[in-house]
């Protein structure tokens, strides 16, 4: 079935166009590189799966109920509208919200796939290139995966969300060579590892759960490529260089935390664009939600050097200035770490299967 069937409603255009800009880089230097972009290199390298085999696609999964997802956690939960809706309506909802997250996680993971090609395009180090060439890779894989979900499990998607998707543009359309890496790498992918996270480690669902771990196994690495890179760039850069990026991150992160409403689906039951911003907006597990989806953004910009007074301020004026103290490594491993614990346990089942059944063919034989 071809996916404009499955939309929600049509996108505004089959294919997205965005010129680009900028130069194409090609470095003669092939002998040597930075020792630990080189290790991150060959951790790509090795780290490579087949979304077609890793993940147990045979598990079934409800399409009213995808991902387990609690009553308070929707917007309307506590409204005049809740009240009204029957369970069947809110097996729907619940639909309709699984396929808005899975579906911007789905366009984020091409803008993301189309800004490593373009890191490969026009960063000057060879190293760099080597690297983005197993991120475009990795995020092809994502992308197949959501939208393998979608398709197969859920059977709807929704348009990419007009937040998203000027920040995606702003990004692909600045024509300096570290503009993918700070748009990408650090605001979008940032932000897209705090949902994975939030919904991984709160899903009693057994396939998103492996998804959302395996990608952000994945995930982990990018994140830690862009923090190299600009590290290294922006300690260069003279103070109104550094300003210019700054404003670029205040832009993207109310973009982004915008973008959070998820008011398109609740204008899908009937209810006005305006009436839907208010219930988004009051919703008490949502405020909490958008609070933490920035854990992985802030630590990450201070950590780059971008920690001007005007960004501080927003930061405060978003109240997730506090967060610039997290231990970014330490998240990063954790999610390593759970997705290697899913791997262990899925074999170790797996194996457990396979003897149970070589013991019933031996008790079999012995019986006749």
């Amino acid at each position: 079935m071809s996916t404009h069937e499955l939309y929600i409603h049509a996108p505004d255009e089959t294919t997205w166009q965005i010129p680009a800009t900028g130069a194409a880089r090609f470095s003669w230097e092939y002998d040597e590189g930075r020792d630990r972009l080189l290790a991150l290199y060959q951790k790509g390298k090795d780290k490579q799966w087949d979304g077609a085999k890793r993940i147990a696609w045979d598990l079934e999964v409800d399409p009213y109920d995808p991902l387990g997802t609690p009553d308070e956690s929707m917007s309307l939960y506590g409204t005049r509208h809740w009240d009204k809706m029957t369970d069947r309506d809110k097996g729907e909802l619940r639909k309709h919200y699984a396929s808005w997250q899975f579906s911007q996680f789905l366009h984020g993971e091409q803008g993301a796939m189309v800004c490593a090609a373009r890191i490969v395009e026009s960063v000057p180090d060879l190293d760099a290139k080597f690297y983005s060439a197993t991120q475009t890779m990795d995020e092809a894989r994502h992308a197949e995966v959501y939208g393998r979900f979608l398709h197969d499990k859920i059977g709807m998607l929704y348009p990419i969300n007009d937040n998203l998707k000027s920040l995606l543009g702003d990004t692909l359309r600045d024509s300096r060579w570290d503009m993918p890496y700070l748009g990408m790498q650090v605001l979008i992918e940032g932000l897209a590892l705090a949902a994975f996270g939030m919904i991984r480690d709160t899903t009693d669902k057994p396939l998103p759960k492996q998804i959302l771990a395996y990608v952000m196994q994945d995930e982990a690495r990018h994140v830690a490529f862009g923090r190299m890179a600009l590290r290294d760039y922006y300690k260069q850069l003279s103070d109104a260089e550094l300003r210019e990026r700054e404003e670029f991150v205040i832009e993207g992160c109310y973009l982004m935390r915008d973008r959070l409403r998820g008011v398109e689906v609740l204008e899908n039951f009937g209810i006005p664009k305006a009436e839907a911003e208010e219930c988004s907006e009051n919703s008490e597990f949502l405020a909490l939600f958008r609070q933490l989806l920035f854990s992985r953004i802030v630590p990450c910009v201070k950590d780059i050097g971008l920690w001007g007074k005007r960004l501080q301020e927003a930061y405060v004026d978003m109240g997730v200035f506090e967060m610039g103290n997290a231990n970014l490594d330490q998240l990063m491993a954790q999610d390593e770490e759970i997705a290697e614990k899913l791997d262990a346990e899925r074999f170790a089942a797996e194996e457990g299967a396979r003897v149970a059944e070589v013991e019933d063919m031996i008790a079999a034989g012995e019986g006749k």
